[in-house]
């Protein structure tokens, strides 16, 4: 078991590291805005008082150290996601990985970030409240897709 959760922590890691490097592609090559996990450590520290949903998050009590908190709980999340995939798939999966699972698996956990944290922020079910709602679940889908080659290629590496 402890194999398992030492692999599954790894490519949780892995995989989150090339999302981020993903959304540095899309920020210097495609201009798209850098991802701010500021408001991400701002829900983090409210949700750990007892306040999940917000009307917007800008509008929520500051935190000091919101930033550090949302990159924490980013790396934490997808972290906690590789074990979850390890547990859920087994020894025989991460010595011979192949993408489709890791790619349902990485579809899956969008609903996380439709359903609890884009409300929670204060942009709606699934980016409804946000100017550009299909853009952004575009995008989440492609991203959670680079997540999910992110942990079919981390367990090649470390198979």
């Amino acid at each position: 078991m402890f194999d398992i959760l030492w692999r599954g922590l790894m490519i949780g890691a892995g995989a989150t590291i090339l999302m981020d490097l993903w959304a540095i592609v899309l920020a210097k090559v495609f201009g798209q805005p850098a991802a701010n996990w500021a408001p991400v450590g701002r829900w983090f520290w409210h949700l750990g008082r007892g306040k999940v949903f917000h009307e917007a998050i800008a509008d929520a009590e500051p935190y000091e150290h919101e930033l550090a908190l949302g990159w924490i709980s980013h790396y934490a999340v997808g972290i906690l996601y590789g074990v979850i995939f390890a547990i859920i798939m087994g020894e025989g999966w991460l010595v011979a990985p192949t993408f489709l699972p890791a790619w349902i698996f990485g579809i899956v956990t969008v609903g996380a970030g439709w359903f609890l944290l884009q409300p929670g922020l204060g942009i709606g079910w699934a980016a409804s409240k946000h100017p550009t709602p299909n853009k952004v679940r575009c995008l989440n889908l492609v991203a959670h897709t680079v997540f999910a080659l992110g942990l079919y290629g981390t367990a090649l590496i470390i198979r």
